[in-house]
């Protein structure tokens, strides 16, 4: 005789329930008390209907699309509110601010500050704008162009360029953000009203424009215009070029340089190797190469 109580087997099939005959849907297992305790477990579990679960999902879903649509209409409507009145993106393509804005760099803009007045100037706080900021607005020859230059002549000003320094109603001005890199020799550049064509890239209308408008040696800026410059004079196509800006056609005024890739520049100093092993495929080589993360979030000033 065994000294251990004999105990009923129960196996995990045991808990499923009973088929529509009453016998296990494994077949018959052979232990008493295993359909009992089928029938038990069976009968404790909630009942699920298919239906019940449809229309619970159908009900979700009913009520959530029109959520995540009318979040993303809002989402939408106030994007365009931004890039339409308050910031848009640009990048620069040229030199011709270096080395305040260099190719490649990323910049939002601030379209509330500087647009022309009508409705929107009782609710946005718009304001005047300042010699020697930095401004954007539509190219004169081309209005669906965007230019990026810097403000020097206000309207009413009596503007000269001798020798590359520039003179406002006979006082020169300090600029220390100008950069004049090497180029050949154009008098056209270092004084400034000329009497004489000599640069093929002066527009012809604004040729005569300017004759009209010297006096004296000194271009007088009319009401309601502005006269603009680049940073890099040598290599800047401006004012100089194709004439006034109107009120008008200045739009924004750059805020802060978001990202900058690295671009090649036509006034790049081309370095000689120094001959240093290395490997080109190198991540952190690649990344260091790939932006100037130096210049992310810098203001534009």
């Amino acid at each position: 005789m065994s000294r251990f109580p004999t105990v009923p087997a129960v196996f995990p099939e045991a808990i499923a329930p009973p088929a529509v005959d009453g016998s296990s849907p494994l077949g018959q297992v052979g232990v008493a008390g295993t359909n009992e305790v089928a029938g038990t477990v069976a009968s404790t579990l909630p009942a699920i209907t298919y239906p019940t679960v449809t229309h619970a999902v159908t009900d979700a879903i009913r009520h959530q699309v029109p959520e995540a649509a009318s979040s993303l209409l809002r989402t939408i409507i106030v994007a365009l509110f931004v890039l339409t009145f308050l910031a848009q993106p640009m990048v620069i393509p040229s030199e011709s601010m270096e080395h305040t804005l260099l190719v490649g760099d990323f910049l939002l803009m601030n379209r509330s500050a500087l647009a022309p007045p009508g409705i929107w100037r009782k609710i946005m706080p718009y304001a005047g704008i300042q010699r020697g900021e930095i401004v954007t607005f539509r190219s004169p020859l081309d209005p669906k162009k965007y230019l990026v230059k810097r403000v020097i002549g206000l309207p009413g000003d009596r503007i000269r360029i001798d020798n590359g320094k520039v003179l406002i109603n006979g006082q020169q001005l300090d600029e220390p953000y100008v950069t004049f890199e090497p180029t050949t020799d154009n008098p056209y550049l270092d004084h400034f009203p000329a009497q004489v064509y000599t640069d093929p890239r002066i527009d012809t209308g604004w040729w005569k424009q300017l004759q009209q408008n010297s006096r004296n040696g000194e271009l007088l800026i009319p009401p309601g215009q502005y006269f603009m410059l680049g940073d890099n004079r040598n290599y800047s196509l401006d004012s100089r070029y194709w004439g006034f800006v109107a009120r008008n056609q200045i739009i924004a005024r750059p805020l802060v340089i978001y990202f900058s890739l690295t671009r090649p520049s036509h006034t790049d100093v081309q370095q000689a190797s120094d001959d240093r092993l290395g490997h080109e495929s190198d991540l952190s080589s690649q990344l260091k190469g790939f932006a100037r993360w130096k210049r992310i979030l810098h203001i534009v000033h």
